[in-house]
């Protein structure tokens, strides 16, 4: 009598999301920050986490930063670092009035939604700022026109949305969110406000608008997909919701491999695996190897866009790294 062969184990994969991780943003605030250590040694004052992510901070505090919440706490004569996520005038003003030497990090993207702020105030027009109240972002925007701006933080908002003239409102947003629940936020908006105009070109970052996108792709086939990043990074907590929103059964945000619970691989057999984009890579190699070790080895790409984008480092490190240089270059 023939055996009849039991029925193989179901195969484990990890499909890993492509982009993840660092976008031109980041990689330029962290690059900063190191750069300047060189230049002018420690300590480098940081206002707010550089990027929101654990890992990146306390790497960079063992290198000699210093992260502070507000401007005050920076001895006079010191060199303050802006953080990626900008900061409103009045920040730039305290930094001066302390005659401090400031370092502005802001996300050259972030810079673009500051400055159509100015303009669209100047305009006279009501601003509705879309995104997530209290995140130093959506400070630093609301900062630049404060008169003008109104905070409005999803679609459940709209409804308390009041503005001066319905013929003169444009709506920016915050670079980090959700795109579908941003154009959500947009079409409610619009029902309310048929004259509502849109900024002139896309305020939510190409990198986190092509993180959502791989995660869409890999959503539906994934019975579990773990994300990458710190609970107070709002790019990386949406890739969570995008992820359950796209068909995930189960999505958790994780900052290191260790935190990931064994139960959430019962009966699973392909986990989802991306990164915010404040994320280094080695933290996501690590999750790989923990996977690994549980019988998910193969491996496989889901890839939904190329990013070939990168910004020049803070003018002022910039124009001091050239005049070290230059030095260098006369006395030789």
């Amino acid at each position: 009598m023939t055996a009849t062969p039991s029925p193989s184990p179901t195969a484990k994969r990890v499909l890993l999301a492509a982009p993840r991780g660092y976008c031109a943003g980041v990689d330029r605030a962290v690059i900063a920050v190191e750069k300047a250590l060189e230049q002018y040694g420690s300590p480098i004052y940081v206002r707010h986490e550089i990027v929101h992510n654990k890992y990146v901070v306390q790497t960079l505090e063992r290198k000699g930063a210093i992260f502070v919440e507000e401007t005050a706490e920076v001895p006079e004569g010191s060199i303050v670092m802006f953080s990626a996520h900008g900061v409103a005038p009045t920040v730039h003003a305290e930094a001066a009035e302390r005659g401090l030497a400031t370092i502005d990090a802001t996300c050259p993207l972030v810079t673009k939604v500051h400055k159509e702020a100015v303009r669209f105030a100047q305009d006279d027009y009501d601003i509705l700022l879309i995104g997530h109240e209290g995140h130093e972002e959506v400070i630093g925007t609301s900062g630049e026109a404060p008169d003008h701006i109104t905070l409005v933080d999803g679609p459940e908002d709209v409804e308390n949305v009041e503005v001066r003239d319905d013929s003169k409102v444009v709506w920016l947003s915050q670079t980090t969110l959700s795109v579908d629940e941003t154009m959500e936020t947009v079409d409610r908006l619009k029902e309310k406000f048929p004259q509502l105009i849109s900024p002139p070109s896309d305020d939510i970052c190409y990198a986190t608008q092509n993180r959502q996108i791989a995660v869409k792709q890999m959503g539906g086939q994934a019975d579990l997909v773990i994300v990458v990043g710190s609970k107070n990074s709002s790019n990386s907590v949406r890739l969570v919701e995008v992820a359950l929103g796209a068909g995930a059964r189960d999505a958790h945000l994780v900052d290191f491999a260790e935190e990931i619970d064994e139960a959430w691989l019962e009966g699973v057999s392909t986990v989802g695996v991306t990164s915010g984009a404040s994320v280094p890579d080695v933290l996501v190699e690590g999750v790989l190897e923990w996977l690994s070790t549980r019988g998910f080895e193969d491996v496989e790409l889901v890839k939904a866009a190329e990013e070939s984008i990168t910004f020049s480092l803070p003018k002022e490190l910039r124009r001091d790294l050239r005049a070290e240089a230059a030095a260098l270059g006369s006395a030789e």
